[in-house]
């Protein structure tokens, strides 16, 4: 991926990991746009950050991501780097669910469907570009799940699984497909943002953009606290970090 000179979209880029991404690239000297749902997160992010633009955007609803690429391309037609970013997080007791599983499909939703429809959406636009990228965010819990949260693990682990099958079939284009797997980040993201256990957010976002300085880019954007997790497996550590980290949410540690 080009360090500079691109135009970016992030959706989700109106807090978190999306806010701290999208400031930092801009200032490396890319136009960037952020999407959400929550406007007044995106009018407070672009009004810190003059330069920045926003559109809104329904994540959920495939009709609107749609309309929301055709206006993309429409307002910005050098579009060459998508940011999947846009992700919810719940708490599930798969003891006592409740029988319409609302969290469940909402998680699956915005964070599984939302990164596939719009990428499908958007690819007939970057394909048009003389080069391009698109990063998909999972999580270090794509390959160590937090029981608390099964859903939102699952769907993380399948963008582990499309952004692989994604980069395959695009290797014929000038489409590079990354893959950010942050660790557990101090984000407002299930009340991290108050938990001193979190990666502070402006240090993470510090080492991914040193990273992407990195020429080529690496396939997986990891940052140092994520490699337990994402190498948990091969290292045949998996039982111990697996019930470590568990047992740790469990007892409020």
């Amino acid at each position: 991926m080009n360090f500079s000179g691109n135009t970016i979209l992030i959706t989700g880029g109106g807090s978190g990991i999306g806010r701290g991404l999208a400031e930092a690239l801009q200032a490396a000297g890319n136009t960037v746009v952020i999407a959400g749902r929550r406007k007044a997160a995106l009018d407070e992010t672009t009004a810190a950050n003059p330069g920045i633009k926003s559109l809104v955007l329904d994540i959920e609803n495939p009709v609107s991501i749609r309309a929301f690429a055709e206006q993309v391309g429409s307002d910005f037609p050098s579009l060459n780097v998508l940011i999947n970013n846009a992700g919810i997080m719940r708490a599930e007791n798969l003891l006592e669910q409740q029988a319409d599983l609302g969290d469940a499909e909402a998680i699956v939703t915005t964070n599984l469907l939302g990164p596939i429809r719009l990428t499908a959406a958007l690819l007939p636009l970057l394909k048009k570009q003389p080069s391009a990228t698109i990063i998909n965010v999972s999580s270090g819990l794509a390959f160590v799940p937090l029981s608390l949260t099964p859903t939102y693990c699952a769907t993380k682990a399948a963008i582990h699984s499309y952004t692989q099958s994604l980069r395959y079939q695009l290797k014929s284009t000038k489409i590079e497909v990354l893959e950010l797997a942050p660790p557990y980040v101090a984000t407002d993201l299930m009340d991290g943002a108050s938990d001193p256990r979190a990666m502070p957010l402006d240090k993470y976002i510090a080492e991914v953009m040193s990273i992407l300085k990195t020429q080529p880019t690496p396939t997986e954007i990891l940052v140092e606290n994520v490699k337990g997790l994402r190498f948990a497996a091969e290292s045949g550590h998996y039982d111990a970090v697996f019930n470590g980290l568990n047992a740790a949410r469990a007892d409020g540690k």
